[in-house]
């Protein structure tokens, strides 16, 4: 398996866990990128991930290209979650994959080597590894903490410790995240997906320092 970050190549755990931003699933353009500046301003992230509800190819390309300009002026790589045809023609970094591992090398054909090609493999170690193996950058488990539904199987720390000891291709922790679970998993993932929890705050900006005080 190949390693490497959201960003640029790896091959181990870096001594504090970086941050991936995943956007709302709807916002509205006049106000969004402001906010996304100040969040980029104000903490040092790797990767944002647009996580769009809307099939509106047309607005989804707005909001891309909006995230893109503010994102790419501060060195922060884009990935678009699931929409493939979108990468290229918007300029983006990669993609996202929400299948675990059965769109990687079909996206990793169709965008090559140096583009950013990341899956959502839940709690399942088995999905994570068929991914790596079929050429992701890297592997998103989750949720980490219980969901307001509770419907998902939470990917617990043993996931997270294993892979970080055996497993090349960074992974990533997402959903659910507290304080508490963040200084817990720190020492065993490379990065945090973080979104829900920041973006419904009055100040997004200090609500993530506040999420990822306990890294430093």
């Amino acid at each position: 398996m190949a390693a490497k970050t959201p960003a640029e190549p790896s091959t181990q755990i870096p001594d504090r866990p970086q941050i991936y931003l995943i956007t709302p699933p709807t916002f509205a353009l006049e106000v969004f990128p402001a906010e996304l500046a100040k969040v980029l301003d104000a903490v040092d992230v790797a990767c944002i991930r647009l996580a769009l509800a809307s099939r509106d190819e047309d607005a989804i390309g707005r909001a891309a290209d909006a995230c893109r300009q503010i994102a790419h002026e501060r060195d922060v790589a884009v990935v678009i979650e699931d929409h493939l045809k979108l990468v290229e023609r918007h300029g983006l970094d990669g993609i996202h994959l929400s299948d675990a591992a059965r769109s990687v090398r079909a996206a990793r054909k169709e965008l090559g080597a140096d583009a950013i090609v990341g899956a959502w493999c839940g709690a399942s170690q088995h999905a994570g590894m068929s991914a790596g193996e079929a050429g992701a950058d890297y592997v998103c488990f989750g949720p980490v903490g219980d969901t307001a539904l509770g419907t998902a199987t939470r990917a617990e720390r043993d996931l997270f410790a294993w892979w970080s000891e055996v497993i090349e291709v960074p992974v990533v922790a997402e959903g659910a995240l507290s304080p508490a679970l963040v200084t817990d998993l720190a020492p065993v993932t490379d990065f945090f997906a973080i979104g829900p929890e920041i973006w419904g705050e009055k100040d997004p900006a200090a609500a993530l320092r506040a999420l990822i005080a306990g890294i430093g």
